[in-house]
This record gives structure tokens, C-alpha cells and sequence, in this order.
């Protein structure tokens, strides 16, 4: 909810036309892609490395 909220806050900053927007603009781009790499790792990457040292530590 969070990482959404962020990414639609800087959809302004991505799409602004005017003085200084060459600099708003990359800043809010690469925070949108921080945003959502950082959704990605915890909601699907991180769970699935959880998984796989909990099924090794069962076998040993």
C-alpha cells in the first residue's frame, strides 16, 4: 500500500514539463522503480528464499 501511494505521488514528478523537470523527472522515475523492485523482492523473492532454507534445514 505504501509502494503504491509513493509511485502514484511521484506520477506528477515522472510526467512534469517545465523548468527544472529534467531533474524531477529521473529522480521520480528511479524512486518509482526502487518502490516497486523493493514490492517485487519482498512480496515474491524473499518468501521463496525463506522457503528453500527452511526445507534444507529439514533435512539436515
Amino acid at each position: 500500500m505504501t509502494a503504491l501511494t509513493t509511485g502514484l505521488g511521484m506520477l506528477p514528478l515522472a510526467l512534469a514539463h517545465g523548468s527544472g523537470a529534467e531533474l524531477q523527472k529521473s529522480l521520480a522515475i528511479v524512486i518509482s522503480g526502487g518502490m516497486i523492485t523493493a514490492t517485487f523482492l519482498t512480496l515474491l523473492v524473499l518468501p521463496a528464499l525463506y522457503y528453500l532454507v527452511e526445507k534444507r534445514g529439514d533435512e539436515g
